[in-house]
């Protein structure tokens, strides 16, 4: 496979997720901490919002950052104006592509795809812009529809294509059948822009680039309008433990990037959310205990320190006796074999009572009501 390019877009489709805003000063410390763990690309947002979102992608300019900063931009002169007035030396143009998105952007004229891409491409090209292509709605478009325009971008001055499942209602096998008859016409790049409506995001993401796509969209937690979109921390990191593909991210840093964009967006994570939620490496059922105690591997697929994390062991309902005793053994505390059953079943009980896993003061506070274990 050849070198996989990740663009991180959680500054513009991230944060346009229901209810999310970030300031100015979280764009900029967000896109310095991507620059540092060293992500490629940044989709910064659209300088043509004006206002702070200008400001921005201005403050992210003068940074002098090693990744490339672009622009989303709909395919009109004045939104590359408005990238131009930033300082930016990169813009995405979006157009539509199905009969749908056409019909609601365009009237359903789809000489006006071409129309329009033409003069926005060959504008900004003409001033000296690296230009990145987009097919909106990628996905439900005509599959010859769809090559005629990628081409037409290519022959005009694009530098990549954008492949978008917009309404994120592909499965990897179609996905791969898709991009890889789209890939064959062209001699630019292609990327991979998913969302996660049917839970797909991160595979389809994953298919394209099996079926040649060289770039990727991703966001941090997943973050994005609807149901979001494919998460950083899920395609750098199955792209690394299923093919062996580096991407050259610091993956030691996802958790903390996870926590900054969990305060800056007011969403927390669902705690089994991969790679990055609180459960990802937590062990409570008696059988899995067991077996990481003994080797960690045998329940986890990498080890937590690899993306910033630490394992951990909770008592619960499920939780068997080798956890407990393992946890016994941190507090100093060896009981018997009869002791311990006794311990196991009042953990269980008030687990069930709680609903939840035990904290250490309630085990220790079982521990000293003798009942308990008597």
């Amino acid at each position: 496979m050849p070198p996989i390019y990740i663009n991180d877009t959680t500054l513009r489709d991230g944060e346009q997720a229901a209810g999310v805003a970030f300031t100015v000063a979280e764009k900029v410390m967000f896109a310095a901490m991507l620059d540092a763990i060293g992500v490629q690309e940044l989709e910064v947002g659209i300088p043509a919002m004006g206002s702070t979102e200008a400001e921005a992608i201005s403050q992210m300019m003068r940074l002098g950052l090693k990744t490339q900063l672009t622009s989303w931009n709909r395919a009109v002169q004045s939104d590359i104006d408005a990238s131009l007035a930033c300082g930016l030396q990169r813009v995405h143009i979006s157009v539509p592509v199905s009969e749908i998105q056409i019909a609601v952007k365009f009237q359903g004229d789809s000489q006006q795809v071409f129309d329009r891409l033409r003069q926005t491409v060959s504008y900004a090209c003409d001033r000296g812009l690296y230009v990145s292509v987009g097919g909106e709605d990628s996905s439900r478009a005509d599959a010859g529809f769809l090559a005629k325009v990628a081409a037409a971008a290519q022959e005009w001055g694009a530098s990549r294509f954008r492949f978008c499942d917009t309404v994120g209602i592909l499965d990897p096998l179609m996905t791969y059948e898709k991009v890889q008859h789209l890939v064959s016409q062209l001699t630019i790049p292609v990327e991979m822009h998913t969302h996660n409506d049917l839970g797909m995001a991160t595979a389809n993401a994953i298919a394209g680039i099996r079926a040649g796509a060289t770039s990727v969209n991703t966001t941090v937690n997943g973050l994005g309008e609807r149901a979001g979109n494919a998460a950083l921390e899920e395609v750098v990191m199955a792209l690394k433990r299923i093919y062996g593909i580096s991407t050259g991210i610091d993956t030691r840093r996802f958790h903390e990037v996870s926590e900054f964009v969990v305060k800056a967006s007011g969403f927390d994570l669902p705690p089994w959310k991969a790679i990055v939620g609180k459960n990802a490496f937590a062990h409570e059922s008696g059988i899995h205990g067991h077996g990481v105690l003994q080797n960690p591997s045998a329940y986890e697929p990498f080890s937590p320190e690899e993306v910033g994390r630490e394992r951990s062991l909770v008592l619960g309902k499920h939780s068997g006796k080798h956890i407990l005793t393992n946890m016994l053994q941190q507090y100093g505390i060896s009981l018997s074999l009869e002791e311990t059953r006794s311990l196991l079943d009042a953990v269980r009980d008030l687990s069930v009572q709680l609903k939840r896993s035990l904290t250490p003061s309630e085990l220790l506070s079982l521990i000293s009501n003798k009942s308990a274990i008597s």
